[in-house]
């Protein structure tokens, strides 16, 4: 059998993903949003170069002279002047009708990020993502008395203590974890209903660095849970999906099941290996995000 039907059950036909876009400005980012709109999707996360600087989930925009320690930086001041007005000129180009999302990534003080979620409240985000650190959690207290923008965490988190206490304290709306982080599909769908006796919804991490297995492990959790909020979104390419048969399938903004059993999605071992991880200086892992005087942040 399928997992969902392991699980008690499809509580909806599909799952509802959000998109990535991105751009140098406005108007790049806007037009993203609208190929997105077309091709079916209500949910888009929104990033942006900040001018001179390089801004997480964007294209990078060079200019800035750091202190021989880097060609890209990143400041947390410029970012937060810039954001707010990215929303406003989204909602006033696009309306209602799509729900918005942006990611800090835990790169700004924690009493810069409250003031972000502030002036992105009148944009209505679907939710703000990772405004703190998992150590700054005690924060979300003094964001919760500031503003209503909805707010969701949870990709570093490994264990009960990081992310029990803030659904029992409703101090955020979604939860994000990466589900092999926290114990796999068992803990994680205990996890899911737990959120769901204090208003919390999912959005399991879904990046692109996760398989079509991972994928196809939260597709699974999303068809049987009934707070699920949204999925985070990445298309695979032909040869990996080759190498995966059964690749969840993507279309009009969803991502939908099979009925195939278990996870649905098997693996090639002889197909994968032929395409072997290419050389990499840093092994797949990201480069360091360096300030303007060279000091290391968070990727």
């Amino acid at each position: 059998m399928p997992i969902h039907q392991l699980f008690g059950g499809k509580c909806r036909h599909a799952v509802a993903l959000y998109a990535h876009a991105t751009g140098n400005d406005f108007n790049e980012v806007e037009n993203q949003v609208r190929r997105y709109m077309e091709e079916g999707y209500r949910y888009v996360r929104c990033q942006i170069s900040v001018p001179g600087y390089s801004t997480y989930g964007s294209t990078i925009s060079t200019g800035a002279q750091t202190l021989g320690l880097g060609a890209d930086p990143w400041e947390p001041t410029p970012y937060c002047r810039l954001i707010p007005r990215l929303f406003e000129h989204l909602r006033e180009a696009l309306g209602d009708e799509v729900e918005l999302l942006h990611d800090v990534h835990e790169r700004v003080p924690p009493i810069q990020a409250i003031s972000l979620a502030r002036e992105l409240e009148p944009y209505h985000l679907f939710f703000l993502e990772d405004p703190f650190a998992p150590e700054d959690a005690e924060y979300f207290h003094l964001l919760r008395r500031r503003t209503a923008t909805p707010v969701a965490i949870g990709e570093l988190f490994v264990n009960q203590a990081e992310y029990v206490p803030l659904v029992r304290e409703r101090l955020i709306d979604f939860i994000r974890v990466h589900i092999s982080d926290i114990g796999g599909l068992s803990m994680a769908r205990k996890l899911a209903a737990f959120c769901e006796f204090f208003g919390v919804r999912t959005a399991w991490h879904g990046p692109g660095d996760v398989s079509p297995v991972g994928h196809a492990a939260n597709l699974q959790l999303d068809l049987a849970c009934h707070n699920f909020g949204v999925q985070e979104q990445h298309v695979f390419d032909e040869r990996t999906r080759e190498v995966f048969p059964g690749c969840p399938e993507i279309r009009d903004g969803y991502m939908w099941p099979s009925e195939s059993p278990g996870l649905g999605v098997d693996i090639d071992e002889d197909l994968a290996a032929k395409y072997p991880f290419p050389e990499d200086p840093l092994n797949g892992g990201w480069p360091p995000v360096r300030r303007l005087d060279g000091t290391v942040i968070r990727p």
